[in-house]
């Protein structure tokens, strides 16, 4: 069994419910308390031991690639300066060089196109997919719950929440076998089914370990719901073949995806560290 080395994120997307705020910045740039959602979704990584990404990105998104080179300026005023706490701040915006490699998804043709634009950096490896919008609160990673979870099982695991069975037309959703609350055995996958035809209301959210054969079955370029390539279908090809698990992760999920989650998610991370707790807890009854 093959180390969990590598992280696909897919990033090309408009960020059209962010709008104006993201017609001249990428979405997964939006900062929630003081850091964007990329850099979130990198350290997340790193957590679980990973060392090598690839940005799948479109358009007006090489500011997702720059946030993590040196800024040799802004470093340089600061230590001039004295500021070393602030500098400090700055580590988790750094990469090892050769570690961030980007690729275009030049057009819009779903979430499997993007993972197979990886295609040549992911090669014959295992790799994890993680979606920025997607944020994460939790005391232990959830993309390094899911390698654990891969050590254990072998093949492919995903991350699954249950959801109101009305929303299940949202989302990738398992039909389930073997299920100890914990881990469940993934027997099938359909791809935003209508809720009376769901076959559960497990849903996959937003963190993926895959096994580089998905590749071959996204190359089919065969088309699902909403006339996209989509990720589901392609994982769906593998089951019965490889172990293919989905996880109930602990922690806390956020769509910041959506404004309202992402309110929440700025509330929440605010909260979680010591430095601003106490602030904002002495705002919030002023909004009750």
């Amino acid at each position: 069994m093959k180390s969990l080395r590598k992280a696909v994120l897919p990033v090309a997307g408009l960020g059209t419910r962010f709008l104006p705020a993201t017609k001249a910045m990428a979405k997964e740039m939006l900062p929630v308390v003081d850091k964007p959602l990329i850099q979130y979704a990198v350290e997340e990584a790193r957590a679980a031991g990973i060392e090598q990404f690839c940005f799948v990105t479109g358009r007006g998104k090489v500011s997702l690639v720059e946030h993590f080179d040196v800024a040799f300026e802004l470093e340089a005023t600061l230590k001039e300066r004295g500021k070393l706490d602030t500098l400090k701040q700055l580590e988790g915006a750094s990469a090892i060089p050769g570690s961030i490699v980007s690729v275009r998804q030049q057009v819009p043709l779903g979430l499997g196109h993007a993972i197979w634009c990886a295609r040549a950096f992911i090669g014959d490896d295992p790799f994890a997919i993680m979606l920025p919008d997607d944020l994460v609160l939790a005391e232990t990673s959830w993309v390094k719950q899911l390698a654990d979870a891969y050590t254990e099982t072998g093949g492919n695991v995903v991350a699954v929440e249950e959801v109101p069975r009305e929303h299940t037309n949202r989302y990738g959703i398992l039909k389930v076998g073997k299920d100890d609350g914990r881990m469940a055995e993934v027997l099938g996958l359909v791809e935003k089914p209508k809720p009376e035809e769901a076959p559960s209301n497990l849903s996959i959210v937003g963190r993926y370990v895959l096994m580089p054969e998905v590749i071959a079955e996204l190359a089919r370029f065969e088309k699902g719901a909403g006339g996209e390539i989509q990720l589901t279908d392609g994982m769906a090809r593998l089951i019965g073949r490889q172990p293919f698990h989905g996880l109930r992760c602990t922690g806390r999920r956020f769509d910041c995806g959506d404004k309202a989650g992402y309110l929440e998610a700025q509330l929440a991370f605010a909260l979680s560290r010591p430095d601003m707790a106490d602030k904002v807890r002495a705002f919030l009854p002023n909004y009750r």
